[in-house]
């Protein structure tokens, strides 16, 4: 059950938690927001997300003042007057997601691949084309040679033989935990991130930086790539009703979905208790 009182940091998973289906964030969540940290509560957007998409993200979460993206492998201090700070910021070597597709692919067969290897505003994915993928206008056709000669900050990868549910256990299987972490977050491909990277361990660095113990954070998601922060935070875990079954059987709470502002409405009768 959770904890009587406040939190002391509450963070949110953006893409359907916070933000609705049209891919808008309402007026009223982004006023529920301000008045959270007007009550002396941090906000944090914990996003896969890469750095690429840093200006969309704190337009959707314009109250954050602090950001985990790219699933915490950055994670970005936005209170310095300075301007932001960023505290985290994980790669994952080329030749070790070779050997990593490698070893996949001889258990699945080939895989479409696409790599996030750049954080530059609007930066494109590099690599296999695939329909499916929904952000085309993001996206540079390039040879698997070619993308896995960097670090890059994660890969997506896919399978029409296999549901992405099943890809992802069977690449969880495969593939050591020292050698990557890997999730899924809704887009139908599984996410291949550096080793011990997750949303809990970039929100670690928030707290830590807070000073505040994950007994005290409350958190919201929808997805896989959310349960890491579910099993980390201790106030309480909140699953929008849209959320995947596994995020809804590890929460403590499911409020309304995203597209009826969920997030807002808990927190706006949480701030009114």
């Amino acid at each position: 059950m959770p904890r009587p009182g406040l939190p002391k940091l509450i963070a949110t998973d953006l893409d359907g938690t916070l933000v609705r289906t049209d891919e808008t964030v309402s007026g009223y969540t982004h006023e529920v927001l301000d008045r959270v940290r007007a009550a002396g509560i941090p906000v944090v957007g914990a996003t896969g997300r890469g750095p690429r998409l840093a200006e969309l993200t704190r337009n959707d979460i314009r109250a954050a003042d602090f950001l985990v993206m790219a699933g915490g492998g950055r994670v970005v201090d936005q209170t310095d007057p300075a301007g932001p700070v960023i505290l985290r910021d994980e790669r994952l070597p080329g030749a070790s997601l070779a050997e990593l597709l490698r070893v996949l692919e001889a258990e699945v067969g080939p895989l479409t691949v696409m790599v996030e290897a750049l954080d530059a505003p609007g930066a494109p994915l590099w690599g296999d084309f695939d329909a499916t993928w929904p952000y085309q206008d993001r996206f540079e056709a390039r040879t698997r040679v070619d993308c896995l000669g960097r670090d890059v900050i994660k890969a997506f990868a896919r399978t029409p033989d296999h549901d992405v549910d099943t890809l992802l256990e069977t690449a969880r299987r495969v593939v050591p935990a020292e050698q990557a972490a890997i999730t899924q977050a809704g887009l139908g491909f599984i996410e291949i991130c550096p080793p011990g990277v997750d949303k809990a361990t970039g929100l670690a660095v928030v707290a830590q930086t807070l000073g505040v113990d994950p007994a005290e954070v409350l958190v919201f998601g929808d997805m896989p790539n959310d349960l890491p922060m579910f099993e980390w935070a201790g106030w309480a875990r909140v699953a929008v009703s849209n959320a995947h079954p596994t995020v809804r059987r590890a929460a403590d709470e499911v409020t309304l979905r995203n597209d009826d502002d969920g997030v807002a409405v808990y927190l706006d009768r949480l701030l009114s208790r």
